[in-house]
């Protein structure tokens, strides 16, 4: 299959969706979304794989969403890009197969989002992980709100949403926002280990046990909660202070 946006490769009874936009920090667009949703499908549908890595091409694993593109969207195309964006997350999480996040760099905003939406998260040590959005008059997306509270609790998840500050892979561990955090160098052995150990064991099981899972989440709830995201953002991105706030954003010191 060829793709515009992403590198989709099986092996090993593995999948990895690599977010292939390296010269922009693998930041989203709707083209991306799109190409995973049909990595997605493809992985699903075929009983060969078992499970199913996504990671980022070059030091980010994604920066969020192409804030070039946001500056000139309508807001009818940005309702267009969110509602991809949360199609491929809800895939994400209804998707019967394990999904692990491998994150090598820079997570933020929507790609963070993504990263949530998997079943488990290994970190590079030196990762940056957060959500820049209320920097950026933005709402955060993929289910977060419910998400990022499930991982830390509402407090921490409070303070992570409200700050907007990063985190690096250490301290995304130890608060229990991703499962493991690895030396950058170790990143890809440590996410295909736990990998292959997960695609030894009964993929019926797992199945069963991930359904039941997201049974005892309270799926329906998710449902509005995703819906009330995508007003959100358009309410946020509609304000005056939008293009202010993504001026500063750009002209930010690392």
């Amino acid at each position: 299959m060829e793709f515009e946006c992403i590198i989709y490769e099986k092996q090993d009874h593995l999948a990895v969706i690599k977010l292939n936009r390296p010269k922009v920090l693998n930041a989203m667009n709707r083209q991306l979304w799109l190409d995973v949703q049909d990595a997605l499908k493809d992985a699903g549908d075929d009983s060969d794989i078992r499970v199913l890595i996504i990671t980022g091409e070059g030091r980010a694993f994604s920066t969020g969403a192409d804030l070039k593109e946001s500056k000139t969207r309508s807001l009818e195309d940005y309702r267009k890009y969110l509602e991809e964006l949360q199609e491929a997350t809800r895939k994400i999480l209804r998707f019967e197969k394990p999904t692990i996040a491998a994150v090598n760099g820079y997570a933020l905003g929507s790609g963070y989002e993504l990263a949530l939406a998997c079943d488990l998260r290994i970190a590079a040590d030196e990762a940056q992980i957060g959500s820049p959005e209320a920097k950026v008059t933005s709402s955060v997306t993929g289910g977060a709100m419910r998400l990022v509270q499930v991982l830390v609790g509402p407090a921490k998840a409070k303070e992570l949403l409200f700050t907007g500050e990063y985190i690096d892979g250490k301290e995304a561990e130890r608060i229990g926002l991703v499962n493991r955090s690895v030396p950058l160098d170790e990143l890809w052995n440590a996410t295909t280990a736990m990998a292959r150990k997960i695609a030894e064991n009964s993929s019926f099981s797992i199945k069963m046990i991930k359904k039941g899972l997201q049974i005892a989440q309270g799926e329906a709830s998710m449902e509005a909660l995703m819906d009330f995201e995508i007003e959100a953002c358009l309410a946020c991105v509609s304000t005056k202070e939008r293009q202010a706030s993504l001026k500063t954003f750009e002209n930010r010191k690392e």
